[in-house]
């Protein structure tokens, strides 16, 4: 299992990832709005502007307060290394 920090000291099982969007445009925050309702939404942003919506396998959303570009990065790094 690899851990990825999405900020604050959070961290995410990068397999369950399925996708790291810009939370900005209609559809992505009518998934959040939904995934709200359902209880599936996970708001690991510390009460800062969600910067990148993180998908995961589950159907859980999870909302991340660090920049889109700082997460992938993070991802990309972690496959790099292993």
């Amino acid at each position: 299992m690899k851990l990825i920090n999405i900020g604050f000291g959070n961290m995410v099982n990068a397999d369950r990832v399925i996708a790291v969007i810009s939370p900005d445009s209609a559809p992505v925050k009518r998934l959040i709005q939904d995934a709200r309702e359902k209880g599936a939404l996970i708001d690991a942003s510390y009460g800062r502007r969600t910067q990148a919506v993180l998908i995961m396998d589950s159907d859980h959303v999870i909302l991340s307060g660090i920049a889109l570009e700082s997460v992938t990065g993070r991802f990309a790094q972690e496959q790099e290394e292993g």
